[in-house]
């Protein structure tokens, strides 16, 4: 038998090499995991929002929820809102992404009806209490509900720098993982090709049986070692840079703004995130439709706009829209930048890395012997995934009818839209999407999400095909039933829910229950 696996190295810390870490010694207590961040690179450290699913990761390497919001500044996070994305703005333009699933969804033809009765409504208004709790800014649990317990599904705002330094001390002090602040200087191979160990500038050579790179864009092993090329999608999603600000509130108890607001742009968006002691905001362009000095002039607007009078001196940013041909190879696998980056819009970077993580610890390869099968469904899944997310995101951009500029248009243009969304888009016209467009135990995006986006986008099925089929029975429960259901629990939880400030400032000076 081949030699075992007894050692997992990981390069580069930050939220991605500390998630990586984590989840695997607290899964495997027994095996040696070693984690080497150079003191040389600071972490880009602007991906400050999560998916529900950060609940359950946190939960696994057994963090505090009550910790992680007084050392994180987090704040509660219920969805997306998108404004001007449809027309270009005005009343009525925005719509929400919440984190449930549309009250009755898969027992009643929710779709079929509300295009019938309802379509002056906007969809997730209709079918789901969360935009309600969003736009009043409460929060979504009460301060007796246990740790990462909810009443409506969550997930997180936070200061990823301060995530990255409260991960490392919750994976050095509970979890055993040894921690090397080192610079790595060179790679050392076997005769096979695999990675025997990294040197480095103050510890010498340090040896491993499986490598995790997470060393950011440079992608240190997998794409400058090994390779690996970028998958170029730049001719779908066009946006290659950011501008990213920290914006102090104007009072100390300000709103917490419950949801991510994206506000869309001349040649991109704006992102909004709400935490206890500032606002993030960041603008993502495409520098090919813009120049760095207009995408600043709109950021400045919209800051101004939003009640700061005043703007610090933007971090710029720049990407390549992609991600790997190959995100495990030989005995090295990519977690974070490292394996691709696509423009933060659902925020689906964390979650990314957290998939990841998970996936390599749940299918941990026993020896070298088996790590090419698990490398294969490893790079299976993962294609697959970040194909998804690019269709996801394009989603936004192919169903608006803005005309303001020629970024828009050039969204629109067919060559630039993925074989398969487009087939989808053309059953959609006849049905909801639903699990026969999205099969996979795991998938990215549920159904629901796009149908969130695809009706908040103004998308306008053939009534009377869409509406038949509902009322043919398929399915046949009492639609209407539930969107009162919806109304009713928005209105009680509006009655009994704190403000999302109210929560944190609770929980920051008492806690919340353990499980």
């Amino acid at each position: 038998m081949s030699k075992p696996i007894n050692h997992v190295v990981i390069v580069g810390g930050g939220s991605a090499g500390w998630l990586a870490a984590g989840v695997i010694a607290a899964d495997h207590p027994s095996l040696k995991v070693t984690l080497i961040e150079s003191p040389d690179v600071a972490p880009i450290g602007v991906g400050e929002g999560t998916w529900p699913s950060m609940r359950d990761t946190l939960h696994r390497i057994g963090v505090s929820e009550s910790a992680f919001f007084r050392e994180c500044d987090a704040a509660f996070k219920q969805g997306s809102r998108f404004d001007g994305w449809r027309e270009g703005g005005g009343a009525g333009d925005y719509y929400f992404h919440p984190f449930v699933l549309p009250q009755g969804f898969g027992e009643a033809d929710l779709v079929g009806r509300w295009q019938r009765d309802f379509a002056n409504v906007p969809f997730a208004d209709l079918v789901s209490f969360q935009p309600h709790l969003c736009v009043n800014g409460r929060a979504p649990k009460q301060p007796a509900t246990p740790e990462f317990a909810a009443v409506a599904n969550y997930g997180y705002h936070l200061d990823a720098g301060k995530f990255g330094v409260f991960l490392r001390r919750h994976c050095l002090e509970k979890l055993g993982v040894r921690y090397v602040p080192d610079h790595v200087t060179a790679v050392d191979s076997h005769e096979n090709g695999d990675i025997a160990a990294l040197g480095t500038r103050e510890h010498g050579a340090l040896e491993g049986d499986l490598f995790i790179d997470c060393t950011g864009m440079q992608s240190l092993l997998l794409g400058r070692h090994y390779g690996v090329p970028l998958v170029h999608r730049k001719d779908v999603l066009f946006n290659d840079s950011a501008l990213a600000v920290q914006v102090p509130y104007e009072r100390g108890d300000s709103p917490v703004a419950s949801q991510t607001t994206s506000t869309a742009q001349r040649a991109g968006w704006i992102w909004d995130i709400g935490l206890p002691t500032r606002r993030g905001i960041g603008h993502v362009y495409s520098s090919s439709h813009t120049t760095d000095e207009q995408a600043q002039a709109d950021l400045r607007a919209y800051v101004k706009a939003t009640g700061s009078a005043d703007m610090p001196s933007p971090r710029k940013l720049t990407f390549e829209p992609g991600y790997r041909q190959q995100f495990w190879h030989r005995n090295v696998v990519a977690i974070g930048l490292s394996a691709g980056f696509i423009e933060p819009l659902e925020a689906s970077a964390l979650a990314l890395v957290e998939m990841s993580a998970a996936m390599v610890s749940d299918d941990l390869p026993a020896s070298r012997e088996t790590m090419d099968i698990v490398a294969r469904r490893f790079n299976d899944a993962f294609t697959y995934r970040w194909e998804r997310v690019i269709e996801f995101l394009k989603l936004h951009y192919v169903l608006s009818r803005r005309t303001d500029s020629d970024y828009w248009h050039d969204n629109r243009r067919a060559e630039t839209i993925p074989a398969r969304l487009r087939e989808l888009l053309a059953l959609w016209r006849h049905r909801p999407p639903s699990r026969l467009d999205f099969n996979r135990i795991e998938e990215v995006f549920p159904s629901a999400s796009w149908q969130y986006v695809l009706y908040g986008m103004g998308f306008v099925p053939d009534r009377e095909r869409i509406t038949r089929r509902g009322i043919d029975g398929n399915p046949t429960g009492d639609a209407k039933g539930h969107f009162r259901d919806a109304a009713e629990l928005a209105r009680r939880m509006l009655r009994a829910l704190p403000s999302n400030r109210e929560l944190i400032d609770h929980i920051r000076l008492h806690g919340l229950q353990k499980i």
